[in-house]
């Protein structure tokens, strides 16, 4: 049984190795953490086809305002007045949002994803023309603003929600969800599509000389929870309509590389310092619940004892802060920690926990992996 194992681990690991090789190459080609200035259609232009695992896009609302917005006490409304968003017809927006989602679709990786917020004025059109381009609809997010601006004319109903939605790049696309994550961050109930969260105020919302920098910026919260749904640490994440850099601040917290496209140089210009303040988390902490239909059941001494992994092999963490050595009964040394690689990993951090799988690295096929790479290729093999 082992032999057999080798073997499907060996062949396993050679189609791993030419996929994940072509993946390292695609992704040392990537602009990764840069903004990317000018017109995004065009910029999308230039980066290479299936490189994306997620597309976070806040795009133009078109919001056809009629003159200005006052309060009942005469103040100015801020709302969206920016050249920007404004359009002459219905037509050029529908070729504009066409020519940015085809790229959009081109850029992702087949399992890859992507999300669009809008607001009544263009998230139907956003949505018909997504499906006209081949994407599949996961589901509709409803935000529902738990601090809404008031209609002051009293003419409508108080706009008091937007729309999110979330599609993958094809019918048939294994896309992620980490369903275990969200249920933990929802009090271990289902997460809804319906979400309740305030919208950019206070410390969040950034001024300057007092004027709000940017006038749709999008709460950290909403940004936090997409990416912690739907992607995994070390995913890349585009935004082509950048702003003032909500979607980097929270993708560099969260351990996810990301690329920006925006035109405006002062939007720019606020994303940069707010990214470059945005701290990021302990590897710890961001390991996240799994499902328990898909947590891999396999242990760590299963890859000693079939030889992918040799006693007397290296680990070391991703920026090769902690080495370990490996053992023959699948345990690690690291100083004067040993034990389980969860164990080991938790007490050179000085941390609560780890997941041993992400933590610690390995050179592989000449290339540096995490062990969670070799254990899916042990699952795959056994699976075959």
């Amino acid at each position: 049984m082992v032999a057999v194992v080798k073997e499907r681990v060996a062949k396993s690991a050679a189609r791993a190795l030419r996929s994940s090789a072509a993946a390292a190459v695609t992704k040392l080609a990537l602009p990764l953490g840069q903004i990317l200035r000018g017109d995004c259609i065009e910029r999308m232009r230039e980066l290479p086809s299936a490189s994306i695992d997620l597309i976070f896009a806040d795009p133009p609302y078109n919001l056809q305002l009629g003159g200005d917005l006052a309060r009942p006490d005469g103040s100015h409304v801020d709302a969206v007045t920016d050249d920007w968003d404004k359009f002459d017809s219905f037509e050029i927006y529908d070729k504009f949002t066409r020519e940015w989602l085809t790229e959009a679709r081109r850029l992702l990786k087949p399992d890859g994803a992507i999300w669009v917020i809008g607001s009544y004025h263009n998230i139907f059109r956003v949505g018909a023309l997504l499906q006209d381009l081949g994407f599949w609809i996961l589901n509709d997010i409803v935000w529902r603003k738990a601090n809404p601006m008031p209609n002051f004319k009293g003419t409508r109903f108080t706009n008091a929600h937007e729309t999110l939605i979330w599609a993958s790049r094809s019918e048939k696309a294994k896309y992620t969800f980490n369903y275990r994550a969200m249920k933990t961050l929802n009090d271990e109930l289902q997460m809804r599509s319906d979400w309740v969260l305030p919208i950019c105020g206070g410390q969040e919302r950034i001024r300057k000389s007092g004027v709000k920098a940017h006038p749709t910026q999008k709460p950290e919260a909403l940004l936090y929870r997409v990416m912690l749904a739907t992607t995994n640490p070390g995913d890349v994440v585009l935004d082509p309509f950048f702003g003032t850099g909500t979607t980097g601040a929270v993708a560099r917290r969260l351990g996810r590389e990301w690329i920006g496209c925006e035109r405006e140089e002062s939007y720019i210009a606020v994303a940069e310092e707010r990214i470059a303040a945005a701290l990021p988390l302990d590897e710890s902490a961001l390991t996240t619940m799994m499902s328990k239909r898909s947590a891999p059941r396999v242990a760590f001494g299963q890859l000693v004892e079939t030889g992918m992994i040799a006693p007397g092999a290296q680990l070391f963490d991703r920026k090769r802060r902690w080495t370990a050595s490996v053992r023959a009964d699948g345990s690690i040394l690291s100083g004067e920690a040993s034990g389980s690689i969860h164990g080991v990993g938790s007490a050179v951090q000085g941390a609560p926990a780890c997941n041993g799988w992400t933590f610690w690295h390995i050179e592989h096929g000449g290339e540096v992996k995490p062990l969670d790479a070799l254990r899916q290729s042990y699952l795959l093999a056994v699976e075959d």
